[in-house]
């Protein structure tokens, strides 16, 4: 199992660092999009194994809705010509916030009126599907995208977002095998047996490693870095346990198989999906360069 972790790590890693670093923001929103897609349809399976079937493709269509707003608001300054006027002010309020994260989830919600009312599915299953489709968009696509807006913060968001992911990916290496080489002490139990306090230390420690090695590469006094770091490990390992809850819930080990020594790609991502907005939170909240 662990040869299968680490070769996947090996094919699938550069690709990744290679898109965020080098790679347009809609290019990072449309590999998101797909990414989510798969998470989410892999989330509704948990679903599915409880008798919760979504409304899949109305949620995955407005996953895709957030992503592209998320690119609007992230893309928003560049509409400006040589003057420094706005290419279209109709234009730039759109971006800015005439359709913005609440409207796209209103636009979600008037969908799943739609088909609570007028299809076919058995009124028993309204609920459920309002459920397990509500809580798949804000659970696991909503907060994912703010890796768009992180990307989209000028020459520093490539590096923030591929902070995010290496304080999240070291954390996860660390915790695994610190784990299993003298881990003793159990996490959550309850949640999973194999996560102990040894692992996650040892996670911390690791997230705060990669801050220090990003001193010279982020315009940030290291201490912010640490403390980024310090609070992105954390919803990182947040995350992790929460997404161990959901598929306990399920009954099932693994979220999928598309990732070989990884299971699915939910599996993969889920300290992600708490990571990424709060180290672009902590970055325009706490740190607020140039405010």
């Amino acid at each position: 199992m662990t040869w299968k972790r680490v070769a996947t790590a090996v094919v699938l890693i550069p690709f990744v660092i290679g898109l965020v670093l080098w790679g347009s923001t809609a290019w990072v929103a449309l590999a998101l999009a797909l990414i989510i897609v798969l998470a989410l349809f892999e989330y509704f399976a948990l679903g599915d194994a409880i008798g919760h079937r979504a409304y899949r493709f109305w949620t995955a269509t407005c996953a895709f809705l957030l992503v592209y707003v998320q690119w609007l608001a992230a893309i928003e300054p560049t509409y400006q010509l040589a003057g420094g006027l706005m290419l279209h002010r109709g234009l730039g309020r759109f971006a800015a916030g005439l359709l913005g994260v609440p409207e796209a989830f209103f636009v979600f919600v008037l969908g799943v009126a739609v088909l609570t009312l007028w299809t076919k599915r058995p009124l028993v299953e309204g609920l459920p599907a309002a459920g397990i489709s509500s809580s798949g968009l804000l659970l696991v696509a909503f907060p994912l995208t703010f890796a768009v807006r992180l990307h989209g913060l000028g020459e520093e968001g490539p590096r923030l977002l591929l902070f995010a992911l290496v304080i999240t990916w070291v954390g996860d290496s660390v915790a695994y095998f610190v784990g299993r080489a003298v881990g003793k002490h159990p996490l959550a139990p309850h949640l999973s047996p194999k996560k102990t306090w040894e692992g996650s230390i040892g996670s911390l420690l690791g997230s705060l490693l990669v801050a220090l090695a990003f001193a010279r590469w982020l315009n940030a006094p290291p201490v912010h870095l640490l403390a980024m770091a310090c609070a992105g490990n954390v919803a990182g390992q947040v995350g992790d346990l929460l997404e161990s809850a959901y598929k306990r819930s399920a009954g099932v080990k693994d979220s999928g198989g598309m990732l070989p020594g990884h299971g699915g790609i939910l599996d993969r991502i889920d300290a992600l999906i708490l990571a990424i907005p709060v180290v672009w939170y902590y970055w325009t909240l706490v740190y607020s360069p140039g405010m």
